[in-house]
């Protein structure tokens, strides 16, 4: 896997029999004619750290967070996991789960002063998407579409619904897909969250789809995809978590390992993981389950990209990704990623 910070596509890779090409129901530029064999898996991409430039025409600077909520909702940690942010940007996406039955977009309004409207917003029972933009930044939406895929569980109190939201947007002439999901969870349910995830793939945007719409430029999946880490038990994790050696867990997380048997999420991005398990911890402490259960600690809170194959004047860069281990209400720390999109040329929209 590399880890270049910088992505940029070109047509050669891939092992390609022929250049057949077609969309899939995202609007995904795929090749009919991959060597099934072959799987890249999901690629390390090490964050940079730098800011964006912010150049006229070039930029789009993201901020993308994934947050558990686990029914609770504390306004200081909303505004915390919003306006505690040393970074610029373009847009904010925030995907929320196990939402409790409250006026979030409000509370997130009232957390961003004002410095901020919002742009669109997606919601399935506790399953949330939102997207805010600066003041103005309205002018600039071309196309704004939602849709939504249910796979099971239950919403309502309990805050529990399984399945997917996601909002196609076209801002600044850039086409963007931005999904927020809950997959099932348990570490035993491998098998039942690789189909989750297909299904979500498969149906969402598929209805009315229109075969010459322009493929998105990216596509970021983030949520709470449940995978664990398996085969070392929780006492032994949570060794090497103190000693600040948790990046060794990588190779034992599920969701690598399923991605490496292309099983999902082939061809995506995701940041070297640097940052501690985000769940399950002791609500309102940074301390790992105490309960009878014991969890083991495991990264199920996940922020993952993919962008269209074959297009040289466009690349995405990562600038960082990250848990916020300050913030305490629920049993899961939200993550955070930082992407800028760079056109290498004027873009006529």
């Amino acid at each position: 896997m590399g880890n270049s910070s910088s992505i940029k596509h070109s047509s050669e890779g891939g092992r390609l029999k022929h250049s057949k090409r077609k969309h899939n129901q995202l609007g995904v530029t795929c090749s009919a004619g991959y060597d099934h064999d072959y799987h890249e898996g999901i690629k390390s991409v090490r964050a940079d750290n730098h800011v964006c430039d912010f150049s006229p025409y070039s930029d789009l600077c993201i901020c993308v967070v994934t947050w558990n909520m686990n029914g609770q909702v504390s306004y200081q940690d909303l505004e915390e996991m919003v306006a505690g942010n040393n970074r610029k940007f373009d847009l904010l996406v925030i995907g929320l789960q196990e939402v409790p039955r409250k006026n979030i977009s409000r509370l997130l309004q009232t957390a961003l002063l004002d410095s901020h409207i919002l742009l669109g917003k997606a919601t399935m029972q506790s399953i949330h998407l939102y997207i805010f933009g600066p003041k103005g930044s309205d002018f600039f939406l071309r196309e704004m579409k939602i849709d939504k895929v249910s796979v099971g569980g239950c919403g309502g109190l309990i805050g529990r619904k399984k399945g997917a939201v996601g909002i196609r947007i076209n801002y600044k002439g850039i086409p963007m897909v931005f999904i927020s999901c809950h997959l099932s969870a348990h570490a035993h349910n491998v098998g039942k969250r690789n189909s989750e995830y297909k299904s979500v793939s498969e149906s969402l945007f598929s209805k009315n789809l229109n075969p010459y719409a322009s493929p998105p430029k990216i596509i970021v999946w983030l949520g709470d995809l449940n995978y664990r880490i398996q085969g070392i038990e929780t006492h032994s994790v949570r060794k090497l978590i103190n000693k600040d050696l948790h990046g060794l867990l990588t190779s034992n997380d599920q969701l690598l390992q399923e991605a490496e048997r292309g099983e999902i999420f082939e061809g995506y991005h995701e940041g070297t993981i640097t940052f501690k398990p985000t769940y399950k911890y002791d609500v309102g402490s940074s301390n790992y389950d105490t309960s009878y259960k014991v969890r083991v600690p495991s990264w199920t809170d996940r922020i993952l990209f993919k962008t269209e194959e074959g297009i040289d004047e466009f690349h995405a860069t990562l600038h960082s990704y990250e848990s916020m281990d300050e913030i305490h209400s629920s049993d899961h720390k939200p993550v955070k990623a930082h992407i800028c999109l760079k056109l290498n040329k004027p873009n006529p929209s």
